[in-house]
């Protein structure tokens, strides 16, 4: 179980890298494609008519954001308990509540576009927690019998 937890925490570092790959890209797409004469407003944008091949990761975002993310999130608290792994429960606990921050902040910057700057610091805190997460079993070996010794390491 304790690789368990360690995969799913790294999918959800791995996970919140790709939503900053994707949205960078679908900005950059959409900039381009404002350069070239592309204009959006509030019917193109209801209609579905706005054509730049980027757009997919504006769509990839908002899957991963709202939808495989906190599945991930909720997996790794489940696993948690069962990892023995010291702390594995807060780490878990913290990624999920970081991983509602942030869903919240991304909902809400559609109406306060200023949420934005801490949608992405969120961004930043979550993938350290997750990382963080995914460093906590390493710490502890169990000891092999024939060996005189245990390996243990300090996670800071």
């Amino acid at each position: 179980m304790k690789l368990v937890y360690k995969v799913l925490a790294s999918l959800v570092a791995a996970e919140v890298a790709v939503q900053a790959m994707m949205v960078v890209l679908g900005d950059a797409g959409l900039f381009k494609y404002i350069e070239q004469g592309g204009v959006i407003d509030k019917a193109t944008a209801e209609s579905g008519g706005i054509q730049f091949p980027e757009f997919f990761a504006f769509m990839v975002h908002g899957m991963n954001g709202m939808m495989v993310i906190p599945v991930i999130a909720l997996l790794l608290l489940i696993s948690s308990f069962f990892a023995k792994i010291p702390g594995a429960v807060k780490g878990a606990a913290l990624v999920v509540l970081l991983v509602v921050v942030q869903v919240s902040l991304g909902l809400l910057g559609h109406q306060i576009p200023a949420l934005g700057a801490l949608h992405g610091l969120n961004a930043l805190l979550l993938f350290s927690a997750a990382v963080h997460a995914a460093r906590r079993g390493r710490g502890v070996e169990a000891s092999v019998p024939g060996r005189s010794h245990a390996r243990v390491e300090t996670v800071v």
